[in-house]
């Protein structure tokens, strides 16, 4: 939801600040308010690219703000007038005597460094985590989404040196999963097309936008990549290997898509369970959190009293996480209302007796608000009111107010414009452990039914419009989300009951979708299936009404064709999957997740709720995990 204008103001200057402080420690001299010189060099695989033309660009002007050559030694020097504003700034480099080489580098907004390199790692870099703003050699758009973009490109690549950056590099990334291999290879793609004239043919032709022909450079062959990646996989691995592949490592294997995932642990010592994400107005990430933080599976831990807050470059929030206000082993609540203040559900995690004690059981009965700045503005008990019973799905209404699903009571507990002290309850629903929540179009709000294997549909006051949806492949069903057209997926697990309090197993199993339209009718009396499903749970839809799904099973993320039947597969139309049907997208960095969200700046994160192996006494997770630049942006 859209926070108050000051609040805005806030995490505005709170962002500014943080890209400031990230370029004074790189700068080697920066730029003063009218301008200055900047200096770089053009090369592939460390070695010069001489006679490069190199221009550098302001988002939002069509004109380059400075030109120059790359001499003998790839070296270049661009005087330039400071743009107006602070536009995110790009440098690209191109091969008079073959255009179709293009090599880029966004070096962010604000003061610029003052000596740069271009080269393979700053396409790729830049190709995937501005994908969703780059257009015919352009790259332009509006804040937060476009300066968070430029910053999560930095967690890739380091500017300055052209090397993988120290996100990338290092753990829980660098030798602890795939990424950095697949990134290797993709610039490996571009570094053959150098050398190898007759790869580019191959590569502009394998990484064109797909049904319209090839991409114009190399550069938006890694733009495009980034918004295919299920295109031409095997094919454009074998341009990795079909010349120098001079970036190491790179994959030996061709991947399951060609994404590029980052995981990201907060502080290192206080995500355990990440259970559900809400972005707020400047592409910050708060995080519900299960269990109290413990390094080893082994060790027994009670439910968490923390709220977990990121940056939107995925770096822990100065101060987070936050304590207080009756936080109790969160679950699947959170959303964020028009002040920017955070509700949460206290669903009430912990490993059972005897592994946390009796005493230390944490209680389900209550929800906790936070403001933006994460001061707890609820009770040391938290709110109770409404017959709250371990509640899960949380929604701020359009209306203002704000709606829990209790899965312990078969019941929704609405606060009137966010006061509990007016709390209605919600009964006589028809449907039995309710756990997700959207609102379509009109108000109307759609509830799963875990137990029942049915979704109610009410109106704005909580009246019921049809009765409770069933069949259509509804099968333990949790998570729910509505698209522009007011059209209700949901995610059926098939082998989730929800412990709230008696819990059922998890099994690997394919999952599916149902489709269910505004006014409660059944769009889909066979259920969508393929993409990668496995044991669906947490369920979003971006900026053009493509759909993502979080998998608890099989180390994926899933995608699905939207109701505007935008950049899906050729031919096919809405419900078609998109990823990959026996892999999705896959990432061995993923674990369990249970929840998906997509940013202005078009990451798409997920959770890493449960362990591969959930021993019960400490099953949770630790990382959360942002698929970069992958969909198109979502505006709170």
């Amino acid at each position: 939801m859209s926070g108050s204008s000051g609040f805005r103001r806030q995490c505005a200057i709170v962002v500014t600040v943080v890209v400031a402080a990230l370029w004074s420690v790189v700068a080697a001299s920066p730029a003063s308010a009218d301008g200055g010189t900047l200096r770089g060099r053009v090369l592939t695989a460390g070695a010069p690219l001489a006679g490069y033309d190199v221009a550098l660009f302001a988002s939002g002007v069509p004109v380059p703000l400075g030109t120059a050559r790359s001499g003998p030694d790839g070296a270049f020097a661009i005087d330039y007038t400071a743009p107006a504003g602070t536009p995110v700034v790009y440098a690209v480099a191109t091969n008079p005597g073959d255009r179709r080489v293009t090599l880029a580098s966004v070096l962010g907004a604000g003061g610029l460094p003052g000596d740069v390199v271009i080269n393979e790692r700053t396409t790729v870099a830049t190709g995937f985590a501005l994908a969703q703003f780059t257009n015919g050699g352009r790259i332009d758009g509006s804040a937060p989404g476009l300066p968070n973009a430029a910053g999560m490109a930095r967690n890739l690549v380091d500017p300055v040196s052209g090397e993988v950056g120290a996100v990338l590099a290092t753990s829980p990334n660098g030798p602890d999963t795939e990424t950095l291999g697949t990134f290797g290879s993709l610039a490996d793609m571009i570094a053959n097309c150098v050398a190898v004239p007759v790869v580019c043919d191959q590569l502009l032709n394998l990484a064109g936008e797909p049904g319209q022909g090839t991409a114009a450079d190399t550069w938006q062959a890694m733009v495009n990549t980034a918004r295919h990646p299920w295109q031409n996989v095997p094919a454009l691995f074998a341009l990795s290997k079909a010349g120098p592949a001079p970036y190491q490592p790179d994959r030996v294997l061709p991947p399951s898509a060609w994404t590029l995932a980052l995981r990201f642990v907060g502080d290192g010592h206080s995500i355990d369970g990440p259970g559900n994400i809400a972005v707020d107005d400047d592409g910050n990430i708060w995080v519900t959190n299960n269990y109290q933080y413990a390094p080893s599976a082994q060790t027994p831990v009670c439910g968490a009293n923390n709220l977990i807050r990121l940056t939107p470059t995925g770096q822990n929030f100065p101060g987070a996480p936050y304590t207080g206000g009756g936080l109790s082993g969160a679950g699947f609540g959170i959303d964020i209302d028009d002040d920017g203040n955070v509700w949460v559900a206290n669903f009430g995690f912990a490993a059972p007796v005897p592994d946390c004690p009796e005493q230390d059981q944490p209680p389900h009965n209550s929800v906790s608000l936070f403001s933006s700045d994460g001061v707890a503005l609820s009770p040391d008990e938290g709110f109770t009111q409404g017959g709250i019973s371990w509640p899960q799905g949380t929604i701020v209404h359009g209306s203002g107010d704000v709606w829990f699903a209790n899965c312990g009571n078969d019941s929704v507990t609405v606060y009137p414009g966010g006061d509990p002290g007016s709390a209605r309850q919600l009964t006589d629903l028809g449907i039995v452990k309710p756990f997700g929540l959207a609102e379509g179009t009109g108000g109307t709000v759609f509830v799963t039914g875990n137990g029942s294997d049915t979704v109610a549909v009410l109106g704005p006051d909580g009246t019921p419009i049809v009765p409770p949806v069933a069949g259509g492949g509804l099968d333990k069903p949790l998570g729910v989300a509505t698209d522009s057209a007011g059209t209700a997926w949901v995610s059926n697990s098939r082998t989730i009951g929800v412990p709230c309090p008696t819990p059922e197993g998890p099994v690997d199993l394919d999952g599916t979708l149902t489709r269910i339209g505004a006014r409660g009718e059944l769009l889909t009396p066979t259920p969508l299936s393929g993409g990668g499903l496995r044991i669906p749970w947490g369920i979003a839809v971006d900026g053009i009404d493509n759909v993502w799904v979080a998998n608890f099973g099989g180390q994926a993320l899933s995608q699905f064709c939207g109701v505007r039947v935008v950049a899906c597969r050729p031919g096919t139309t809405t419900g078609a999957p998109i990823s990959p049907d026996g892999t999705g997208y896959g990432f061995d960095g993923l674990t369990r997740s249970t929840a998906v969200a997509i940013d202005q700046a078009g990451n798409v994160w997920v959770t890493n709720n449960w362990k591969q192996i959930p021993i019960q006494t400490n099953p949770g997770g630790y990382e959360m995990v942002a698929f970069v630049g992958a969909a198109a942006p979502v505006i709170p």
